[in-house]
C-alpha cells in the first residue's frame, strides 16, 4: 500500500501533478489492497471446499482469524464424527457377536438391518435379502402368523426355516414405526423340557405301579381272613415291589450324584483284576446257575478314577446280561488294553440280541426294547443310563454291537491315560 502511494507519488511529480498524484497513488493502493485481498478470500474458498488439509499461511488481517477459527471448528466436527462412527461400530459389532439373532423391520416389513445369528436363524443372505418383506422370504406358517398378531406380541417358541430348530420370536416396537425382532435357538432347551416331562411321567409310573400293588396287598391282609400259605404269598410279593421301588431309588440317587458330580481325578487306581472277580461274584449270586458265566481275570492293568462308579457300569453291564438273556446262554466278560493304549471292558452273550432301530436309544432313560418284559426282569430302565454317563465322566465312549438272533455286545472304552499297567504285573519278579 505504502509502495503504492510512492508510485503515484512518483508519477505525479513527473506529471507535474501533485494532486493528481497523490489521488492516483490512494487509488493504487486500494487496488493493491483489493488484490491482496481478494488472492487471500479466494485461497480461503479453495481451502474451504477441501478443508482436509491445513489452512492456507500467510493469510493477514481477518482472513487468518477466520481460517483458524474454521480450522479449529472443522477439526472439532471431524474428531466427533469419527467417535461416534467408532461407537456405533462397537454397537453393532456387539451386536452381530450376539449369541440371538436381531432384525430391524420397517414399517411395512421390510428388512432394514440383521445381524450373523438372525441370518443363521432364518436363512438370511445379507447382500441379497435387505430391503424385502420378511414374510416374502420365511414362510413357515407360525412365524409368519406372529409377525402379523398386533402389538404387544408375546415370546412364542416357532419352528425354524431348516425344520430341524426351534425358534423362540419375540417383536417390539422401536417408537419410529420400526420392529424390533428378536431370535433365539432355543432347541436344547426344548429338549431338555420334554426329557424332563417324560423323566417326571415314567419316575411316576415306575413308582405307581408297585406302590398300588402293596395297597392292594395291604388292604387284603387289613380286611380279609387269610391261611398262612396266603399271608405268606402275599408277603413275599410285598417284599418284591418294596425291592423293586428299593432299586429305582438307589438308581435315581445313582444317577443323580453321578450328574452332579466333578469329573474324577487320577489319583485314585482300581486294579482290574480284583473289579472283575468282584462282578462275577456278584454275578454267580445273583445268577443262580442259570447262565454260563465266563470272566477274564484281567491283565493286571490299573484303572484311574472313581472306582463306585466304574463297578456300577461294569455291574449294570453284566446284570442286564443275565436278566435279558434267557436261561442256558452264555454272558463273557472281557478285560483288554488296546494296541493305542486305550482299556476295553467287554460284556457279550449270545443271547437273542437287538433290532438296529433300538440301538441309539437304549442309554436313554426309562427306555426298554420290550416293556414288559423289562419289568418281569426286574429292571429299572435307568441301567444303561447310569453307564454312559460313567464312561463319559471317565472322558470314554459306550459301544454296542448287536443283531436279532446273533447277540450283543457291550464295551466300554477308557482313554489311554486312565489305563496303566501295574509295576509288579510288567517287570516280573527276579
Amino acid at each position: 500500500m505504502a509502495a503504492g502511494a510512492a508510485l503515484g507519488g512518483l508519477a505525479g511529480v513527473l506529471l507535474g501533478l501533485a494532486a493528481a498524484g497523490a489521488a492516483l497513488g490512494v487509488a493504487v493502493a486500494a487496488l493493491t489492497w483489493c488484490v491482496a485481498d481478494a488472492q487471500a478470500l479466494g485461497r480461503v474458498t479453495a481451502w474451504t471446499r477441501d478443508p482436509e488439509g491445513p489452512p492456507p499461511v500467510a493469510l493477514a488481517g481477518p482472513w487468518d482469524e477466520l481460517a483458524a477459527r474454521v480450522d479449529r471448528a472443522l477439526r472439532r466436527a471431524r474428531d466427533e464424527t469419527q467417535a461416534e462412527a467408532r461407537r456405533r461400530l462397537q454397537f453393532v459389532t456387539a451386536i452381530d457377536a450376539s449369541p440371538n439373532g436381531v432384525l430391524l423391520l420397517g414399517g411395512d416389513g421390510e428388512i432394514r438391518w440383521f445381524n450373523a445369528m438372525a441370518a443363521a436363524h432364518l436363512g438370511l443372505d445379507p447382500a441379497r435379502d435387505s430391503g424385502q418383506r420378511l414374510t416374502h422370504l420365511v414362510r413357515v406358517p407360525a412365524v409368519v402368523a406372529y409377525l402379523k398378531q398386533p402389538d404387544p406380541r408375546p415370546a412364542a417358541v416357532v419352528p425354524a426355516p431348516d425344520g430341524r430348530t426351534q425358534l423362540q420370536v419375540q417383536a417390539r416396537p422401536t417408537g419410529d414405526g420400526q420392529t424390533l425382532l428378536i431370535t433365539q435357538d432355543v432347541t436344547e432347551r426344548e429338549r431338555a423340557d420334554a426329557m424332563r416331562r417324560d423323566f417326571v411321567a415314567n419316575v411316576s409310573h415306575e413308582m405307581r405301579s408297585p406302590l398300588t400293588v402293596l395297597g392292594g396287598f395291604v388292604e387284603t391282609l387289613q380286611t380279609l381272613p387269610l391261611v398262612a400259605r396266603e399271608r405268606d404269598h402275599v408277603l413275599r410279593l410285598m417284599q418284591q415291589q418294596t425291592a423293586r421301588m428299593q432299586s429305582l431309588v438307589t438308581d435315581l440317587l445313582t444317577l443323580a450324584q453321578i450328574e452332579g458330580a466333578p469329573r474324577p481325578a487320577l489319583d485314585r487306581w482300581l486294579p482290574v483284576g480284583p473289579w472283575l472277580q468282584q462282578m462275577a461274584s456278584d454275578a454267580q449270586a445273583l445268577d443262580q446257575g442259570r447262565h454260563r458265566l465266563e470272566v477274564a481275570e484281567g491283565d493286571g492293568a490299573e484303572i484311574g478314577g472313581n472306582a463306585t462308579e466304574l463297578h456300577s457300569a461294569g455291574w449294570n453291564l453284566v446284570s442286564n446280561a443275565l436278566r435279558h438273556t434267557p436261561e442256558g446262554c452264555t454272558v463273557r466278560v472281557r478285560w483288554r488294553v488296546r494296541d493305542d493304549g486305550r482299556g476295553e471292558l467287554s460284556v457279550a452273550d449270545d443271547g437273542p440280541g437287538i433290532a438296529r432301530e433300538h440301538l441309539p436309544r437304549l442309554t436313554e432313560r426309562f427306555y426298554r426294547v420290550d416293556p414288559s418284559r423289562s419289568r418281569e426282569t426286574g429292571g429299572t430302565g435307568l441301567g444303561l443310563a447310569i453307564v454312559k454317563h460313567v464312561v463319559q465322566r471317565h472322558g470314554g465312549e459306550l459301544e454296542v454291537d448287536s443283531e436279532p438272533g446273533r447277540g450283543t455286545c457291550f464295551r466300554i472304552l477308557l482313554p489311554a491315560h486312565r489305563v496303566r499297567v501295574s509295576v509288579a504285573e510288567a517287570v516280573p519278579a527276579a
